[in-house]
């Protein structure tokens, strides 16, 4: 049986791309959860839930971050914001609409 052997290039341009990736879904959960967080505050019942709702977003967010810098080091990190940074201008664009 022969298995499949990436060589530097071919799996540095895999891992840029599974990181990004996974950067772009930590991110689209991220500013869905805002988009959330923004109508509890506009609804104006209490303050104390979207609040606890923000934290909870940044810890997420910063944990997420902290995991992968972690486990797989800078270029994964710098992949996964960059993915988050893309789905920002892209919920930028879509908020424009609205």
């Amino acid at each position: 049986m022969t298995g499949l052997y990436l060589n530097g290039p071919a799996s540095l341009a895999l891992q840029a791309g599974a990181c990004l990736s996974g950067g772009a879904l930590i991110g689209a959960l991220h500013f869905r959860t805002l988009r959330w967080n923004v109508g509890l505050l506009v609804a104006r019942r209490t303050a104390l839930l979207p609040a606890a709702l923000q934290l909870g977003r940044m810890a997420a967010l910063a944990g997420a971050l902290t995991v992968i810098a972690d486990r797989f080091g800078a270029f994964p990190l710098l992949m996964a914001t960059a993915g988050i940074v893309a789905v920002r201008a892209a919920a930028l664009r879509v908020g424009e609409r609205a």
